[in-house]
């Protein structure tokens, strides 16, 4: 994905206002691409709304063993690191959901008894809404990980936007780490709670594994103690945006709105929130390159 701006939206849990805050960065950005990878529940297009334009089938590859050829030589189910094979009662048998379709049984097959089948795990959606193309990453109910199809949005995305923002996973799993590893900056998303400090935490913790350059927006905030400010504060971790605890602003997205669209006010916060990212980006590649 070639864009001049990758922004990734995290935050520790889900419903601490993740969705509401890369929903509307991607609204308030010029020529811009949101990418929903929280995969398992999305829900960014309930704001960008629009029909589907496209839809995109994504498969991996599972192991098939063909019983005539196989000799149940064991070589395939020692081979498994994630146990994925085992030989019960003289036949192979794989277990598809903990198979991470890394090929390994069948190169190692000395019968070449392993073949693959496309398995289906999920989809890509493409809408549009304004000036943001909306891609939407759908895992099928009971599958085990979504990481292939935020690989696949990473990967397949038309370049030429000014901004991307990712809206990541909820957590700090290996599907949060591929939705961050291309990113330029991530924004951190908390509430004003003793468990949200500890989710922001998380999160924080993950962007310096990846070196990434970070800030954290407060929502939800009412002027009261706020364990996460104080978080950011001990931690050096910028705090880019307060959001308040309103009345109508939940009202705007309990029916769907964009608050970029509802409020002047915020609109401009949103505004400034993305001219400040992108100064600190610039500032980061500038310094980089003095190096």
């Amino acid at each position: 994905m070639d864009t001049n701006l990758k922004i990734a939206v995290l935050s520790g849990k889900g419903g601490t206002g993740k969705t509401l805050v890369a929903s509307n960065l991607a609204k308030i950005a010029n020529r811009a691409v949101y990418l929903d990878c929280d995969v398992e529940e999305p829900n960014g297009h309930l704001f960008l709304k629009g029909p589907v334009l496209e839809a995109f089938d994504v498969d991996l590859p599972m192991p098939e063993v063909n019983l005539d050829l196989c000799d149940y030589c064991r070589k395939c189910v020692d081979f498994c690191a994630f146990n994925a094979l085992a030989l019960i009662s003289g036949r192979v048998k794989v277990f598809d959901k903990i198979c991470h379709s890394c090929g390994g049984c069948k190169v190692i097959c000395p019968q070449n008894a392993i073949e693959e089948y496309n398995k289906n795990i999920g989809k890509i959606e493409r809408r549009h809404y304004d000036n943001v193309d909306v891609y939407t990453g759908i895992l099928n109910p009971g599958e085990e990980s979504g990481t292939s199809i935020i690989k696949k949005m990473m990967t397949t995305i038309p370049s030429g936007y000014e901004t991307a923002i990712i809206d990541s996973p909820p957590g700090s799993a290996c599907i949060v780490m591929d939705s961050i590893e291309d990113a330029d900056y991530c924004v951190l998303v908390a509430e004003p709670t003793t468990f949200g400090a500890h989710n922001l935490r998380m999160v924080h913790e993950l962007t310096k594994v990846f070196n990434k350059p970070c800030g954290a927006v407060l929502n939800k905030t009412n002027g009261e103690e706020d364990p996460s400010r104080i978080y950011c504060m001990d931690n050096n971790v910028p705090i880019l945006l307060d959001i308040p605890w309103r009345k109508d602003i939940s009202d705007y997205i309990a029916e769907g709105s964009l608050v970029v669209e509802k409020d002047k006010e915020l609109s401009e916060s949103f505004a400034a929130l993305l001219e400040r990212i992108s100064q600190e980006v610039q500032n980061e590649k500038n310094t980089y390159t003095q190096r």
